[in-house]
């Protein structure tokens, strides 16, 4: 069937697309709304403006400590403190906000973006220092401002970006030199995200993850055996289940102090609708076929186990 001549094609839907999936190691997927150059910008302008205003504040407090002191002898050492100052500032600056504050900096918090790894993780110090050294690359080629007129000193130069921005322009996840070296992206900081694909239809899980430990803090190896387990256990025997949920549940039942007749099945689902789908509900769950029930060692004198 011949193509509407109006309607743009494939290739040039995704070339629009500023949308782009992650999946995270448990397994989890995300969407995220990556950050074109015109909103990088004003970022970019707004950290500068900070890096200035901080060098100056530093610049600020060595003229007064040796004003005040009035030790002249102390103005080598006021000079060198500046220029390591300036130097750490320049280029460190970005580096230590965006792997102690969660890909940010204060430009980047105020435009509403950050920057993650290409696989939807948060970046790590290694990253944020690799791609702020390289921002002087990104930055080039720079231009001489005496180029506008004669009596302009050559002295003055000023950076055009030109090549952090075709590469932002060009490559998918609009990434500069830093970015493609690290590993990293620049995205719009709202998410959307999808559960992962597992339907839970047993009217006992939702009541029996109410008796787990509030403090009971899911790991992210534990999260990923969650959603394998789940996703996974609809082509497990209900022998072959239980096999692979109770060596998994062992030392939880126990931490939890749990009735060792429990189901370790019902358990390992449990856990899953506690670490992904609970918080989605903030209606208590209702006890259902549980009603009554305590899933504590401390009550099994009392109650029999579940059907």
């Amino acid at each position: 069937m011949p193509r509407n001549e109006n309607q743009p094609d494939a290739e040039s839907q995704r070339a629009l697309d500023t949308t782009i999936g992650v999946v995270t190691p448990e397994n989890i997927a995300f969407e995220y709304q990556l950050a074109g150059p015109f909103r990088r910008l004003p970022a970019y302008i707004i950290d500068l403006l900070v890096r200035t205003a901080v060098i100056a504040a530093i610049g600020l407090f060595l003229l007064l400590f040796i004003g005040l002191s009035g030790l002249q002898s102390l103005g080598a050492f006021a000079l060198a403190a500046g220029i390591i100052s300036y130097f750490l500032v320049s280029w460190f600056y970005g580096a230590a906000f965006e792997a102690w504050f969660n890909g940010r900096t204060v430009g980047k918090w105020a435009c509403g973006i950050r920057v993650i790894d290409v696989d939807g993780c948060p970046i790590n110090g290694k990253r944020a220092v690799l791609r702020n050294l390289l921002r002087i690359a990104d930055l080039a080629p720079v231009a001489a401002l005496s180029s506008l007129g004669d009596d302009i000193p050559p002295v003055f130069l000023i950076p055009t970006g030109m090549v952090g921005l075709i590469c932002v322009i060009s490559t998918r996840r609009m990434q500069r030199l830093g970015d493609i070296a690290s590993g990293t992206m620049v995205i719009i900081d709202e998410k959307t995200w999808q559960l992962p694909v597992a339907k839970i239809d047993d009217p006992r899980v939702a009541p029996l993850a109410t008796f787990i430990p509030g403090d009971y803090a899911i790991s992210r190896s534990m999260a990923r055996t969650l959603a394998v387990y789940a996703e996974r256990r609809h082509y497990l025997t209900p022998a072959r289940r239980r096999e692979i949920a109770r060596h998994l549940t062992l030392p939880l039942i126990d931490r939890f102090e749990f009735r060792p007749d429990i189901d370790a099945d019902l358990l390992m689902i449990a856990l899953y609708y506690k670490t992904f789908l609970a918080e989605r509900s903030s209606e208590p769950a209702d006890l259902g076929p549980l009603a009554g029930y305590s899933p504590l060692v401390r009550d099994m004198a009392s109650q029999p186990a579940p059907g």
